[in-house]
């Protein structure tokens, strides 16, 4: 290589993980079985937790709009955004869709939706992308419980679908955090272990981490959550413990799964977010302390 040349750019992740994505997508129109739907499976109170999660999912938009603002000097991730975005409103889309069909009176108004569609104060994009990369790997288990608790089966195959959809979301994210390793070293780790530790203490919190659950927007505390925009504020607690029953073995899963991937991230294992948070104080010690002087020859 000439002394003078630059050194060699990481390839963008965007265009294989385009590909990878488009090889899984799947039809609203053949994928789902509408045919199969059975009434007498399907109560009021089951169909209510559906809208709701409809326009969880609609937030999405200012989440999209939140990482464009927040990462204008990435326009790998940007690019991949138009994905995720994508199938994140593919989703909602597909559970108004189940509801018009069947139970037309709960399907969400616009204005219910609009509802949230709010500005998120701006926030570092490492710890951003740390969090909704948890966020993924919480919904894939929370949609693949859904599945596993409805009986109507139409129902159990959109929650089935989804979930698969919030896996891949997920390894898309770890994509992105191993790049970012790789560019920014210590800075990207710290951030990373930051907030694996937060989401990785999800039983201590004694409310579900995720997102849509936290506060975004100082100046509309505290009803800054995407959940506090909701018909129903509180839907989303009663739903996870009286309703599909996402007890402590269901939760194990999540933090494990995040634990997993810190592991693989940082190549060293960690059983207990007191794992992680030690190796973060490591990090953190590692930054405070000044470099070592360097030797001259004599």
């Amino acid at each position: 290589m000439n002394a003078t040349s630059p050194p060699a750019m990481s390839p963008m992740l965007y265009p294989d993980l385009f590909r990878d994505l488009e090889k899984s997508r799947w039809s609203m129109a053949s994928d789902i079985p509408w045919d199969s739907f059975d009434p007498a499976k399907l109560t009021v109170e089951q169909a209510m937790t559906i809208k709701m999660n409809a326009i969880t999912e609609w937030s999405a938009l200012p989440a999209t709009e939140m990482f464009l603002r927040d990462n204008q000097n990435d326009s790998d991730f940007s690019a991949f955004m138009s994905i995720w975005f994508y199938e994140e409103q593919k989703h909602s889309l597909v559970l108004i869709d189940y509801l018009k069909r069947f139970r037309p009176e709960l399907a969400p108004t616009e204005q219910e939706l609009h509802a949230v569609r709010f500005p998120f104060d701006p926030a570092p994009a490492l710890e951003t992308l740390m969090l909704h990369f948890c966020g993924e790997i919480r919904l894939t288990q929370w949609y693949r419980r859904a599945a596993e608790w409805h009986t109507e089966p139409v129902i159990k195959k959109i929650y089935d679908t989804i979930s698969k959809d919030e896996a891949r979301h997920a390894g898309a994210y770890f994509r992105y955090m191993k790049r970012a390793v790789e560019k920014m070293g210590s800075e990207a780790k710290v951030a990373f272990a930051k907030i694996g530790v937060l989401m990785a203490s999800s039983g201590k919190s004694g409310k579900p981490l995720h997102p849509t659950n936290l506060h975004v927007n100082k100046g509309l505390f505290p009803n800054d959550t995407v959940q506090s925009k909701l018909p129903d504020p509180e839907w989303l607690q009663y739903w996870l413990d009286s309703q599909i029953q996402f007890d402590k073995m269901w939760e194990n899963r999540v933090v494990n799964g995040i634990l997993k991937q810190m592991s693989a991230l940082f190549d060293r294992t960690f059983e207990t977010s007191t794992d992680l948070n030690r190796f973060r104080k490591e990090l953190l010690a590692g930054l405070a302390s000044p470099a070592a002087p360097v030797t001259q020859p004599a």
